[in-house]
């Protein structure tokens, strides 16, 4: 993997994290510190991260990490909404036994392992089976534009949805009853059926960001 790869996932990784904050400004410097790239790969960031809109250069000020806002949230969840009902569709019509299982599977662990008490690690599972949820609608497509332009978004839609989780953690639940809702769907093969749930669960999120 190249240096300037290497150093995106580390920024992402740092940004998913909270170890670089939306909304913050940070130099050229601090980026090479928190991400362990030397400078060289840390310019070479720069530009990708302008174009893919994680990052942008205020004029004497320097640079500064995408904040949360409304146009972010907006814009955000309609391209995810375009994308994933496509996907949902075809998931539902070409998906494996086994990949339907294995999705339902991982949902109901977390509202099992919920009866015993939300804790801050099983807060930390229950966001992973959610990206992993979407990103395997995403990925049943085997397109890796689409695949590139959704992971870009992906990572605007998680920044938006920690900051949900981190002031309320309840969030989570009802989560995970919405994707078993599009889980009990999708095991129809319906993809009229898949879609509306999908519809409402995204609906949904989004109305919640938009209260932030």
């Amino acid at each position: 993997m190249k240096l300037r790869d290497q150093a995106y996932d580390s920024f992402t990784e740092n940004l998913l994290s909270r170890r670089i904050l939306p909304g913050q400004f940070i130099t050229q410097r601090e980026l090479s510190a928190v991400t362990g790239m030397p400078l060289g790969a840390v310019r070479e960031l720069i530009p990708r991260l302008e174009a893919d809109g994680l990052l942008k250069t205020v004029p004497q000020r320097g640079m500064q990490i995408t904040h949360i806002d409304l146009d972010l949230i907006r814009n955000a969840f309609q391209l995810r909404f375009i994308l994933e009902m496509e996907a949902v569709e075809q998931y539902a019509l070409h998906a494996t036994d086994k990949e339907r299982a294995e999705l339902e599977k991982s949902h109901r662990n977390i509202l099992e392992e919920a009866q015993s008490g939300i804790t801050d690690a099983l807060v930390e599972r229950a966001q992973n089976v959610d990206w992993a949820f979407h990103d395997a609608l995403i990925d049943h497509l085997q397109n890796k534009i689409i695949s590139d332009i959704y992971r870009v978004n992906s990572i605007k839609i998680r920044l938006i949805r920690q900051e949900l989780i981190r002031i309320q953690p309840e969030i989570v639940l009802s989560v995970i009853g919405d994707h078993l809702e599009i889980i009990k769907a999708l095991n129809t093969k319906d993809p009229a059926k898949a879609k509306a749930a999908l519809a409402a669960h995204l609906k949904a999120s989004r109305a919640r960001a938009l209260r932030l």
